[in-house]
């Protein structure tokens, strides 16, 4: 009897063992998605401060070289300029040479103008998120050394940055949508449905956002078609950025502050929901049979469970009907 008990006693705790480790995980679990969801908005932070130091280094050490870009367009090469109908060759591929480099400045000839005050605050603000975003137009580069080696460095710890925010950011909107799947599922009593319905709005929300809402305000702002707004807005969130299609380029009309700083958060949040698409993407694309070597023999179930897989070996090994493997 006692030697029942004390078999009986062993199997009890390892089943509650069993049991409660599953438990533990899920608790551990939660609390590294709740400690991730409450850091954001410090790393948020930290984040909007890196970028306002680099806009205000960017801002004082281009801002002088800009004006005096501006003030050298006054000089008398360039009113000579306006006199003579006829150039040669070297004249011509001088004078082109000339107006590309002060056009990189910010001015422009003939009228003198800046647009929208490059390196001034919204536009060392945009410079410094497309440095860290690796978008990279490349229609504004710094001309003063000071500037470049800044930019080195300044990039060097932006970039790790703004990866481990997106990062965060695709987290945290993975995490909202679980939430609400849970709740949708506990209220219509289908998880799967529900995970279908949340996962759809997701997409169709993200899609109306941040492609299908912008070109609106770029056509407005910039005078586009929405074609081109809606390239614009793909080629600038994947950090493709052919620099073909830039805002606030236009001498002859007039941005307001605000308007750079806000398509600065649309690229920041933009490539957070694009870059969840995107690792959603390749993770069908690994877990695909197709594209999977061992498509016929052992296919990948990246999204499968554990029931599939014990199915998958009762159906490659003979004379096990059962879900269990069989050992020889």
């Amino acid at each position: 009897m006692f030697r029942e008990r004390g078999q009986t006693v062993p199997k009890a705790a390892k089943e509650a063992r069993a049991v409660q480790k599953p438990r533990d995980r899920e608790r551990a679990r939660s609390r590294g998605r709740r400690c991730s969801v409450t850091g954001t908005p410090l790393l948020l932070c930290c984040y909007l401060a890196y970028l306002a130091l680099g806009t205000s280094v960017f801002q004082a050490l281009e801002s002088s070289a800009a004006r005096d870009s501006k003030e050298g367009s006054k000089s008398d090469n360039w009113t000579s300029l306006l006199n003579y109908t006829c150039l040669d060759r070297q004249a011509l591929d001088r004078l082109i040479r000339d107006i590309i480099q002060r056009y990189k400045s910010g001015v422009i000839f003939p009228s003198n103008t800046t647009s929208m005050g490059r390196w001034e605050l919204a536009g060392s603000f945009f410079f410094s998120i497309s440095t860290i975003t690796t978008i990279g137009y490349g229609n504004l580069s710094p001309q003063t050394m000071g500037a470049r080696l800044f930019c080195i460095f300044f990039a060097l710890l932006g970039i790790p940055l703004n990866l481990v925010l997106l990062n965060r950011l695709g987290r945290l909107m993975l995490f909202w949508v679980q939430r609400w799947a849970l709740w949708l599922g506990g209220a219509q009593k289908n998880q799967a449905r529900a995970r279908w319905y949340a996962g759809s709005f997701a997409l169709f929300s993200g899609l109306l956002l941040f492609f299908l809402l912008p070109p609106i305000l770029f056509s407005s702002m910039e005078g586009w078609s929405y074609e081109e707004g809606f390239y614009y807005s793909f080629i600038t969130l994947s950090t493709v950025g052919f620099g073909d299609y830039v805002i606030g380029m236009d001498p002859g009309r007039r941005y307001p502050v605000w308007y750079k700083n806000l398509v600065s958060m649309w690229i920041l949040f933009g490539m957070a929901w694009l870059a969840l698409i995107i690792n959603l993407v390749i993770s069908l694309l690994e877990s695909s049979i197709v594209l999977c070597p061992c498509s016929r023999r052992n296919p990948c179930r990246t999204w499968g469970s554990t029931e599939d897989t014990n199915h998958h070996k009762s159906k490659i090994i003979p004379g096990n009907s059962g879900g269990n493997p069989t050992h020889s």
